[in-house]
């Protein structure tokens, strides 16, 4: 399978631990570089459009997200299966007409867009049930990449539980990427959708941005080469994984995502994966062993749900020391990845105090966070935080600025999921040495 992306993992953990101690940290870098696309052509795909065409969408917001679902069509390659849901208190599949997906052809392109003119805003808002109409439509497709774009104005208006269950149904059948316009949606409904289902969740803040939005999240879904990987993960007898979480690009945790293969071994799905890198955090525990000894705390494979075929693989490994100073020391990735979750956990508690009156805590928490990104080089979600809290450059005292724009805050609150990389220095070798692929 030279003709696929050759994958990579890299383990950077600081393997020593204390007497008595049982907990194992690790950063596992995971690469895919190589060709986009095989001998016998590019994968399958499969893709669902999903606009909001609830009552609040009237106007130009409904006009924009016509143009920009049909930039979307237009960029999906020619043979991808495709439909155009309608989302409201219903959802309307109103592309094809028959059953299941259309094949992206100048035809089928031509009548997509004939049926987006007819799309007209009004009724209620129920995310989840435009979420299981996108999976019935992708199941059909199992081989295939499977996405959905999904766009929305407003806050949901289903009962939680409604929308968790169908967040769970979801999960696992396909990838999807939503985009909140305007000021008026939840970004937390949107999180939890991005986490369910292993996309993106983002603002548009101007809704004459839509069309190079959805055409750059198609154009990304038509570069992935490979539909499925997991991560495989073993723990010994009497080992858990306590969680894993992707901390680069964005945050994502995928602790509760876990399928169990065996009975020491659990599957956590990342999707689809194109030419990329993507970064997690491991926390294992495991019972604690005599000073001296040496154990595997966990083995780490990347698996092809298509296959089964071990793509990359390595061992996250345990010693127990009484040297304190080898057992205090932090990996340089363990402590630049805690840190961008700080940052993540900073921003939200911030957020949540300004929006409760609680002014003191809420500058507490978002002066820090200003000053945790920019030592961290996280420079975009510095100046997200500039809008909204300013640092005097003499004293470093923080204050909140009196006016803040909505659009600004939603802007922080969904940029406060993407992490900065790690930086290191060039021809700096890797720490761990744990790099591995299959073989």
């Amino acid at each position: 399978m030279s003709d696929q992306p050759l994958f990579t993992l890299d383990i950077d953990q600081n393997k020593y631990l204390p007497a008595g101690g049982g907990e194992i940290h690790a950063v596992l870098t995971v690469e895919a570089a190589g060709p986009a696309e095989s001998s016998a052509g590019p994968v399958e795909a499969a893709e669902v459009i999903i606009v909001d065409a609830s009552g609040s969408m009237g106007g130009y917001k409904i006009t924009e997200a016509r143009q920009a679902a049909q930039a979307a069509v237009e960029a999906l390659r020619d043979g991808v299966h495709f439909a155009v849901v309608s989302g409201t208190h219903e959802a309307t599949k109103i592309y094809p007409p028959r059953a299941g997906l259309a094949r992206a052809d100048a035809q089928t392109r031509k009548q997509a867009a004939e049926a987006l003119r007819r799309l007209r805003a009004d009724g209620g808002t129920a995310i989840g049930r435009w979420l299981r109409l996108a999976a019935e439509l992708l199941d059909g497709h199992p081989g295939a990449v499977r996405h959905a774009i999904l766009l929305t104005d407003g806050q949901n208006g289903e009962n939680a539980q409604a929308f968790d269950a169908a967040l769970a149904h979801c999960a696992g059948r396909f990838v999807c990427d939503s985009r909140g316009v305007g000021t008026d949606w939840a970004p937390a409904e949107l999180r939890k959708v991005a986490d369910a289902l292993l996309g993106t969740s983002g603002f548009i803040r101007d809704a004459r941005d839509l069309t190079a939005d959805f055409e750059a999240m198609v154009e990304n879904t038509m570069g992935k080469a490979v539909a499925d990987v997991a991560l495989r993960i073993w723990t010994p007898q009497h080992g858990r994984v306590k969680y894993l979480k992707q901390v680069s690009p964005t945050l994502a945790d995928l602790t509760g995502l876990r399928v169990p293969a065996d009975q020491l071994t659990g599957d956590y799905p990342t999707g689809a994966w194109g030419a990329e890198a993507r970064v997690y955090h491991l926390c294992v525990e495991i019972p604690a062993g005599a000073i001296g000894q040496e154990v595997r705390g966990a083995w780490v494979r990347l698996v092809r749900a298509d296959s089964g075929e071990v793509v990359a693989r390595g061992n996250v490994l345990a010693q127990w020391t009484d040297d304190l100073a080898l057992s205090t020391r932090v990996s340089p990735g363990v402590a630049h990845y805690t840190g961008q979750a700080e940052l993540f956990g900073l921003i939200q508690e911030g957020l949540g105090a300004r929006a409760a009156g609680d002014l003191d805590t809420a500058t507490a928490r978002l002066g820090r966070a200003r000053r945790l990104a920019e030592e961290s080089g996280n420079d975009g979600t510095a100046r997200l935080l500039d809008r909204v809290v300013e640092i005097d450059p003499g004293t470093g005292t923080a204050r909140l600025r009196r006016t803040v724009d909505r659009a600004d805050e939603i802007a922080l609150d969904t940029g406060s999921v993407r992490t900065a990389r790690m930086r290191r220095d060039p021809g700096e070798p890797d720490p761990s040495g744990g790099r591995g692929a299959a073989g």
